[in-house]
């Protein structure tokens, strides 16, 4: 045996390393290694045990590792490797263990992986590039164990035979492209249920549909774990699961539930987690959640549940995290959730709850969040909240408090966020707020706080400090530009000043009297147009203020603008609440449109759900501090910015290393997720839904450069199938489109009727925009030449001197061949989808089934 894991190497492995000669086992994991697997690696067949696993090796696996006769583990995960998945290794009929996870493996699975492979018993190969179906020969290798095959880009459906694997434990899918839309494609669930060992099922973040059958109430009497969260799951909550008695997490997040969450979900006495967020379920918090003395974390954030919060919940002595945020629950918060000894998170923020804030809070000692924004708790804040010593974040604004802020709070020493902002609090700020050494955010605006403000700690940094809106202060670090705090008059004058304070204070009195009714009045008014004004969403939304997002963008800043438009700015955000990397889309609100525009978005994107379209967080629509109208959407962070500036700029960059270049296997994946995104809107909709302005600064990438189609501002609508126009948001009549020159099909630019057809031309301008990488609008494009012709002139003999020359440059000439195929089979579909005549061009079905093909036979064939 040689160890050499967790020792801080640094270099290549050495090419002709000498190895004992009968050595069996082999650990360089854990080290800061890099270059390539060497092929000498592999001349030691005595090797049964080979780890290389969290590293930083790239390139490609070796064939040679089909000459080890006796290895029974390979764990390369966590390095830098590419290529297709190495067919040698199925030569190795003793391997009981492969783990190939957290690299860059691309390409399909070969067909016969499991075919030769008698004892394989763990598979691992998530987060990694794969795509294309799951073989059915896997299920050959009937000793499995463990699959786990989640975080890449399999396609198809589960095989429907996978219940062979009578071994298997733990079967990991999550965040793929898999689907299931019909009777057939969930035969794989009837299957299951041979699996009488299966413990862990996850089919998290696929392309799952329709109503969960009762069949998986035939699953293995030992599973534990199901997670089906973020998928297309509709219906009432599935009956089957009381039948698994043993289930310990329970994710049905982020589907479209409805129904109420039953009674009988607490007879599962073993759960351990429960997360149900993001759906619609309705009706009463089942009190029988009481009965689980296990339980650890209840999420039932963001649905449309009503009624009080059991008290009983205070029973669960295991309870760590709380979230019941974004409902409709009303009465009080009981007392008795405080006093759960392990609890560290409450989250009840945009309820109804009324009532003051229970003194029972201070026996919370391991409560480290406490959300209870936008509700509508009265009276103090308890000084006993000044007990939680482990608390982390305070969130108590837009609510109805009053009184003072105690200063029992300069007590908890690991404070970083305090918002009470948006209240009625009054008197003087605590000077032992300032000595709290870890507060980053301090957010006491909108009150009616007066005095001078401290000028310790926190109060001397203005970026983390909010204090508008309290007329009454004073004084305080200069750029909070408060007024400065009055001179306290001498003895001598005292006299003078008390007779003619005697004078005036009953005349200010009455006439302040008559200004703060006035006040209250249109506050009242102004508040209710803040919180009643948000857009009607499919799905239920945290809620965000204005001025939440003021401050997770630096107050708009320009060092955090990403992007400007015709009607709004983006900007990189961190939301305070979670901390969460976002994109804030201001809209310019007094531009003609803009209001427009942001009704279109919100009605776009309120009942629809694809791994290929940006996700909304959220929206704001309200009243800022200065009385303005306010119009946002709030969108996941894409960090690998737009196409368009991933094209020319990265792209354009003569000193940018080919390594940082997009291949012609990354376009090919992005036009292939663009294609299903608009498959989707037009098709997969319960009403298609018209992009009107695609180009390629509204294509986002995220970290694995998945595209997501963005920005529909323009975006017309077909609510039905009786419905045979499509509209905007204001107007059911057919309007000019403005669209974006160079994208816009020619028949919306001279008045024509709007329909899918528009949208699937301007895919096809962006097709040959991102192999040709030439704008549409570029200077050679004039005098009758346009893009289109410029590649029919060209088709297909020409292709190879007209397409981006990093595409085929310093190839060898078989892989040339082979993307040249690959380019000329693209370019064609972009002709067909450019057709001068809508009816003539494909639909997107036909569009996303073509370019799947082109990029199965380009990434199969490589």
């Amino acid at each position: 045996m040689l160890w050499l894991d967790r020792n801080h190497l640094v270099g290549k492995i050495p090419t002709h390393a000498n190895f004992p000669p009968h050595l069996q086992s082999l650990l360089i994991s854990y080290n800061n290694l890099t270059g390539k697997i060497p092929v000498s690696l592999f001349n030691v067949t005595t090797l049964t045990r080979l780890d290389i696993s969290s590293n930083r090796i790239s390139g490609e696996i070796p064939s040679e590792i089909g000459n080890m006769p006796m290895l029974q583990f390979f764990f390369a995960w966590g390095n830098k490797l590419s290529g297709r998945f190495q067919p040698a290794i199925l030569n190795v009929s003793s391997l009981a263990v492969l783990s190939l996870a957290s690299n860059y493996l691309s390409g399909q699975l070969p067909s016969n992986l499991g075919s030769s492979s008698p004892n394989l018993q763990k598979f691992g190969l998530f987060n990694n590039l794969f795509d294309g179906p799951i073989p059915n020969s896997l299920l050959n290798a009937s000793k499995l164990s463990l699959v786990d095959l989640s975080s890449n880009n399999f396609t198809g459906v589960v095989p429907s035979s996978i219940g062979k694997l009578k071994e298997l434990s733990w079967l990991n899918l999550e965040y793929n492209q898999l689907q299931a839309r019909d009777k057939q494609d969930w035969e794989f669930m009837n299957s299951l249920s041979n699996c009488t060992e299966l413990q862990k099922l996850s089919l998290r973040g696929n392309r799952l549909e329709g109503r969960l059958s009762d069949t998986f109430a035939n699953l293995s009497a030992k599973l534990e774990m199901f997670f089906f969260g973020r998928n297309r799951l509709s219906g009432g909550f599935p009956a089957g699961i009381a039948n698994l008695h043993s289930l310990e997490f329970l994710a049905l997040d982020e589907n479209q539930f409805t129904g109420v969450i039953p009674e009988w979900l607490g007879t599962l006495e073993s759960l351990r987690v429960i997360v149900l967020r993001n759906n619609a379920f309705t009706g009463y918090i089942p009190s029988s959640l009481s009965n689980l003395s296990l339980l650890g974390e209840l999420f039932l954030d963001s649905n449309q549940l009503y009624g009080h919060i059991p008290p009983s919940l205070g029973n669960l002595k295991t309870l760590e995290s709380l979230e019941l945020s974004n409902n409709i629950l009303n009465g009080s918060i009981p007392k008795e959730i405080f006093s759960i000894p392990t609890i560290r998170e409450i989250a009840l923020s945009s309820n109804s709850l009324g009532e003051p804030l229970p003194t029972e809070v201070g026996r919370a000692k391991q409560l480290q969040y406490l959300y209870l924004s936008s509700n509508n708790l009265s009276s103090g804040i308890p000084d006993t909240l000044g007990n939680c010593d482990s608390m982390e974040y305070i969130e108590l604004d837009q609510n109805f408090l009053s009184g003072s802020i105690p200063a029992s709070l300069g007590s908890i020493r690991n404070l970083q966020v305090l918002n009470v902002s948006h209240n009625r609090l009054s008197g003087s700020i605590p000077k032992s707020i300032g000595s709290l050494m870890y507060l980053e955010q301090l957010d006491l605006s909108f009150n009616r706080l007066e005095g001078e403000v401290p000028e310790i700690g926190i109060f001397k940094n203005v970026t983390a400090l909010w204090v508008d809106g309290n007329k009454g202060l004073c004084g305080g670090a200069a750029k909070l530009h408060l007024p400065a705090c009055p001179v306290i008059p001498s003895n001598s004058t005292k006299h003078v000043t008390s007779t003619v304070l005697k004078v005036v204070i009953p005349l200010v009195s009455m006439v302040s009297l008559a200004v703060v009714i006035s006040v209250l009045l249109f506050w009242r008014r102004k508040r209710k147009k803040i919180y009643m004004s948000l857009p009607s969403f499919g799905r239920k939304f945290p809620r965000v203020s204005c001025h939440d997002l003021d401050r997770a963008t630096d107050g708009f800043s320009t060092s955090n603008l990403i992007g400007r438009g015709g009607y709004s700015s983006v900007y990189k955000g961190r939301l305070l609440q979670d901390g969460t990397i976002v994109a804030v889309k201001i809209f310019t609100v007094e531009t003609r449109g803009a209001q427009k525009s942001f009704i279109a978005e919100c009605n776009a994107l309120r009942n629809v759900r694809h791994r290929n379209l940006v996700p909304i967080l959220t929206a704001c629509s309200s009243i800022d501090s200065k009385g303005n109208d306010f119009k946002a959407l709030v969108y996941e962070f894409m960090p690998k910015g737009d196409l368009h500036a991933l094209l020319y700029s990265a792209l354009g960059d003569e000193n940018t290393s080919n390594s940082e270049r997009i291949t012609l296997a990354q376009r090919l994946s992005i036009m292939v997720d663009v294609a299903d995104a608009l498959e989707y809107l037009h098709h997969d909709n319960q009403g298609a839904i018209v992009h009107c302005d695609l180009k390629p600064s509204n294509i986002l990438l995220d970290d694995n450069m998945t595209a997501h189609v963005g920005d529909f501002g323009l975006a017309r609508f077909k609510a039905g199938p009786t419905q045979s126009h499509f509209s905007d948001s204001n107007s059911a009549s057919s309007t000019v489109i403005k669209g974006t020159i160079g994208y816009v099909a020619p028949e919306w630019a001279t008045g024509g009727e709007v329909s899918v057809a528009g949208d699937i031309y301007s895919y096809g301008i962006i097709l040959f925009e991102i192999f040709l990488r030439k704008r549409p609008t570029e200077d050679m494009f004039k005098d009758g030449l346009s893009i289109t012709n410029f590649v029919e002139m060209n088709f297909p003999a020409g292709i190879s001197q007209i397409v981006d020359s990093d595409l085929l440059q310093d190839h060898p000439v078989a892989t040339k061949e082979k993307d040249l195929d690959c380019l000329v089979s693209v370019l064609n579909v972009g002709l067909c989808c450019t057709k001068l005549s809508p009816s003539e061009r494909p639909n997107m079905h036909e569009v996303a089934a073509s370019l799947h093909r082109v990029k199965e036979a380009y990434l199969g064939g490589r």
